[in-house]
């Protein structure tokens, strides 16, 4: 029989003791960090779903700081939207006011202070939150607009707002100052007032005439250029008879000049004297019409040219202009918007017919011509007028000024020139709307063309002229020029462009009520100030239709509430994610003690039975002798 070593046995419980202590140490390392274990594997068979846990709260992070940043980015845009809303209330409560008295420097107090208010405006526009302009669209390291001193006055090679609006005024009020008409006796017993040219974007557009004079005939406005023509023949008018001429100006206004019959000579102003015969009575009525329009041209023309010229210089909108174009007529005549788009010989229709089948592209939109039945603005018949046609054209561009036809001049208008676009299957019925090809607009800024008196069209002024707006244009809307992921699946536009309608239209306005100086004694300077500011404190009114100020503030607040909706999302799934890391990687306090303190006990209770172990030996089992 063999004996075992008692050192073997006392091995074996060495060994359990040490197994102990490292449990001991695992579970001490566990009390003190809070988890199961320092390695991955020692974290249970869970672990995977802890490691992608934690990748999406690095995500939900991120997410979270780019939310921030965000806000803070769109705090400061209706904070400083806030401001050009305050800034654009004062200054048109201040056009509104009344009287307008000019001082030495040929402007109101109002004007000054407008000019101080666009430099804040620049400033507003121009603001920075961190290193990004808010205003800039995707531009975000470029200022949004140009310093308001190169915008008034222009740089050395470039012209600013000033030298525009004096051009403009110059090409309106014509070498003649009646606004380009001109006014003529073809007979003894007629007048006639005529635009000086058919197409030209320049000075007053005869719009209409009404006549209470006894026995007058009254014609027009018809023929190309278009003209008025009012023949008194052998019969005199009677006192208190009134001829009223109204007349479209350059910003899309109208002003009448009305005259009445009196026998009083010389006539008080707004009066012509009725003569001994019709003869005379022409005569004077040629004086008076004359002077009544030199009158309009130097009051309510210069006013309405300056904001012509201020939408030449801030605006995207352009214009493509056709050539005069005559009907069918065996006499023909300059097309209007009920001529056809097709018909037969000696008919008030285009000269080359449009047919069934063909169609007009419209920045990359057909039109298709129909026999009948036309719906939408993908169809027209060929049997509608060219207005017809024209509206259409317009619901495709999306135009917020109507196309027209004056003088047989065909003038299409567009918000957007950079991209506008015409172009027909059939050329021949396109040329007889007075385009020879493919129809694209003038690109803004527009300038005059020369000489300025007398010029005929707008011309491109970009390379001329100073850029107001030096941020970033499109393509796409001005809020999608800035886009963020806020989440997974989860996207927010927050861009803004200081070129969108609403903050345009309102610098647009505050510069050129700035710009503008007349002679502080001038005859016409008060009319003429007058006149604009009451069409400054109009456009400052928004408009039905167009974009406003609290329009960009809506879509700013729709960005936050999807931000906050998504926010509180996050935290949900933050949440979620957390409490499975804790479980899956964390332990319970409490155990895990409970355990320490039994493997303490287990483990004083070996040491000391390896203690008793270690005092025994083979002679304390031997038999006494």
């Amino acid at each position: 029989m063999s004996i075992s070593s008692i050192n073997y046995g006392s091995s074996i419980l060495g060994q359990s003791v040490r197994n102990i202590s490292d449990q001991l140490a695992d579970l001490s390392t566990q009390l003190s960090t809070g988890l199961k274990s320092t390695t991955y594997a020692g974290m249970g068979v869970n672990e995977g779903f802890a490691i992608a846990a934690r990748a999406q709260l690095s995500n939900i992070s991120a997410f979270g700081n780019t939310i921030t940043n965000v806000n803070t980015i769109i705090q400061a845009a209706n904070t400083a939207l806030q401001s050009l809303q305050s800034t654009a209330s004062s200054v048109q409560s201040a056009a509104a006011a009344t009287p307008q008295n000019l001082n030495s420097t040929g402007q109101t107090i109002a004007q000054q202070n407008a000019s101080a208010q666009l430099s804040s405006i620049v400033g507003i526009l121009n603001t920075q939150v961190g290193d990004r302009y808010i205003f800039s669209g995707s531009a975000i390291n470029t200022q949004a607009v140009a310093s308001s001193d190169d915008i008034m006055n222009g740089t050395a090679t470039k012209a600013g707002l000033k030298q525009v609006i004096a051009e403009r005024q110059q090409a309106d009020l014509g070498t003649s100052g009646l606004g380009r008409l001109v006014v003529t006796q073809p007979t003894t017993t007629s007048v006639q007032v005529a635009e000086d040219v058919a197409g030209s974007p320049f000075g007053f557009k005869l719009s209409s005439v009404s006549s209470t004079l006894t026995g007058a005939t009254i014609s027009g406005p018809s023929g190309s250029p278009p003209a008025i023509s009012v023949d008194l023949g052998a019969t005199n008018p009677n006192p208190g008879d009134q001829l009223t001429f109204t007349f479209n100006l350059p910003d899309g206004s109208q002003e009448s000049v009305k005259l009445t019959a009196t026998t009083t000579s010389p006539a008080p102003s707004g009066s012509f004297t009725i003569g001994g015969s019709s003869t005379a009575t022409a005569g004077n009525i040629s004086a008076a019409l004359t002077n009544s329009i030199t009158t309009l041209a130097n009051t309510a023309l210069v006013a309405a040219s300056a904001v012509a010229a201020g939408d030449n210089f801030f605006n995207t909108d352009s214009t493509a202009t056709g050539t005069v174009a005559n009907n069918k007529l065996t006499t023909p005549a300059p097309i209007t918007g009920a001529t056809l788009l097709s018909g037969g010989a000696n008919t008030d229709s285009l000269s080359a017919s449009f047919a069934t089948g063909d169609t007009i592209t419209v920045n990359g939109q057909q039109i298709t011509f129909v026999a009948s039945g036309a719906h939408g603005n993908n169809q027209v018949n060929v049997t509608d007028s060219v207005q017809t046609l024209l509206s259409k054209i317009d619901a495709l561009s999306g135009t917020s000024n109507p196309s027209t036809v004056s003088g047989g001049v065909v003038t299409l208008r567009t918000d957007n020139a950079a991209n506008f676009s015409v172009t027909s299957s059939n050329t021949a019925a396109l040329g007889a709307l007075g385009f020879s090809g493919p129809v694209s607009a003038t690109q803004p800024p527009l300038r005059v063309g020369s000489p300025f008196g007398s010029a005929t069209k707008l011309v491109n002024g970009s390379a001329n002229t100073v850029a107001w707006y030096t941020g970033n244009s499109g393509p796409g809307s001005a809020r999608a020029s800035s886009t963020v992921r806020v989440d997974q699946s989860q996207t927010v536009q927050f861009g803004a462009q200081a070129n969108e309608q609403a903050i345009r239209s309102m610098i647009q306005s505050i510069a050129v009520f700035a710009a503008v100086t007349t002679p502080p004694t001038g005859t016409n300077s008060g009319a003429q100030i007058a006149a604009l500011s009451s069409r400054t404190a109009a456009n400052l009114t928004p408009q039905a239709g167009q974009q406003t100020i609290s329009n960009i503030q809506t879509d700013f607040a729709n960005a936050q509430n999807t931000m906050k909706d998504v926010s509180a999302r996050q935290t949900q799934t933050l949440s979620a994610l957390q409490n499975m890391i804790s479980q899956t990687e964390g332990i319970d306090q409490n155990q895990v003690a409970s355990e320490l303190l039994a493997l303490q006990t287990s483990l004083q209770a070996s040491y000391q039975t390896t203690a008793m172990l270690s005092q025994l030996s083979l002679t304390k089992f031997l038999p006494v002798a």
